[in-house]
């Protein structure tokens, strides 16, 4: 059976928050293992969530039941990959995508999916040692830019890019990536600038901050 379609307003309160020891976890200990070149979650409460510079998103969009990320596209930098799902790493942060999966891009699966009220989350690495990888180029996106998910229920949800922000690794602001639930909403999120070297990574974190604005069938 095709996924319900529900319109909404900016206002409306989704009760499938992340709660419990899990918020608190990844609010606290971080999103990403430093290793990996994605530092972890720290900072105050800033306002408004759909991130600063950029207008905010239109108050009318399209709400869809759950269903797991398959494909991603974003024309614009030509990325076209699958999508598969992670949970938590070892040391309780978001888990990255295997290096041998490096150009695919990997859903954290104890958070929405998108299309669902809130910030669906998508990682992907920049590179490794053998070179660019899926999210190599997530730093040309520009604010207006299309990004598409194809679900496994065949439903593509489609977002606009709102900003493409560049945090420090002791700085990602943990309201503004993954505490916004005011309408359904993207956060692809890769490593950034310079290199600090092995067992380090990069220094900073690159956040694309999108909202949903339409759905159709793949």
């Amino acid at each position: 059976m095709p996924a319900r379609l529900v319109y909404a307003r900016v206002g409306v309160r989704d009760r499938r928050r992340w709660s419990g020891p899990m918020s608190i976890a990844l609010l606290l200990v971080g999103l990403f293992a430093t290793g990996a070149g994605l530092g972890q979650a720290t900072g105050t409460l800033t306002w408004p969530p759909w991130g600063s510079g950029s207008e905010p998103p239109p108050r009318a969009f399209p709400v869809l039941e759950p269903s797991p990320p398959i494909r991603i596209r974003i024309p614009s930098i030509d990325v076209r990959a699958p999508v598969h799902a992670v949970g938590l790493a070892s040391d309780g942060t978001i888990a990255v995508p295997a290096l041998h999966l490096h150009n695919e891009a990997a859903w954290y699966e104890r958070g929405p999916t998108p299309g669902q009220f809130g910030p669906a989350i998508i990682v992907g690495h920049a590179d490794t040692r053998t070179g660019p990888s899926v999210f190599h180029d997530l730093s040309r996106l520009r604010p207006g830019a299309t990004i598409e998910v194809t679900r496994r229920d065949r439903r593509v949800a489609v977002f606009k890019v709102n900003s493409i922000e560049r945090f420090a690794k002791t700085g990602l602001p943990p309201d503004r990536v993954y505490g916004d639930y005011s309408r359904p909403s993207l956060r692809l999120i890769t490593c950034g600038g310079r290199w600090l070297g092995t067992g380090i990574g990069y220094e900073d974190n690159l956040v694309v901050f999108a909202s949903l604005t339409a759905t159709r069938r793949a």
